[in-house]
């Protein structure tokens, strides 16, 4: 497997080692060693799966407290997968870093704690996969606007289709410190 440093330190595209012929094709999605020996986590405890339709747009969202690491791919589709370094004093707070993810390119992102995560689908639908380090948390649930001008997230999409929750997520600069994860050096 291939790992690819984002502009975020910590958040990573890994692509992996495809084996195809005129049958189909094979990878390995996830495996303890490998992934320890590029140092991501290897103690997943929640696998999630969602669909969704061209024009959906999910996020951002983030777990606060109790954070959420997330290994992202997506089995079917094309998706751009968006992640937000949220962590109160880090460097790179309020940047973001943005891949292309589909069943033809087989990448995954790895989104740290810490991060906000969101994805825009871009085909007809998507479905998307989650390896969580945490468990789904609903008193810890929290999101950021997803068109905050702050963060100038360069969406493919001028009007998504949204939850009502994520139209009316606060703006970055709107959360309470408290309610943001903190930066450990």
């Amino acid at each position: 497997m291939k790992v690819m440093q984002t502009s975020l330190p910590g958040c990573v595209v890994i692509e992996p080692r495809v084996f195809a012929d005129e049958r189909g094709f094979f990878f390995e999605a996830w495996s303890a060693t490998r992934h320890a020996e590029h140092g991501l986590p290897t103690d997943f405890v929640q696998g999630n799966v969602s669909s969704s339709a061209r024009g959906v747009l999910r996020g951002l969202h983030y777990q606060w407290p109790n954070p959420q690491g997330k290994l992202v791919s997506v089995l079917a589709g094309e998706v751009y997968d968006v992640a937000v370094d949220i962590r109160r004093g880090s460097p790179y707070f309020g940047r973001w870093t943005a891949t292309i993810l589909s069943a033809e390119n087989k990448r995954q992102m790895w989104i740290p704690e810490g991060f906000a995560h969101g994805f825009a689908v871009l085909s007809d639908n998507a479905v998307f996969q989650y390896l969580c380090t945490a468990a789904y948390d609903p008193a810890a649930d929290a999101s950021i606007r997803w068109n905050d001008a702050e963060l100038a997230i360069d969406w493919p999409l001028a009007t998504p289709l949204l939850s009502d929750k994520d139209a009316r997520s606060p703006f970055l600069a709107d959360v309470a410190t408290d309610r943001l994860p903190a930066f450990l050096p």
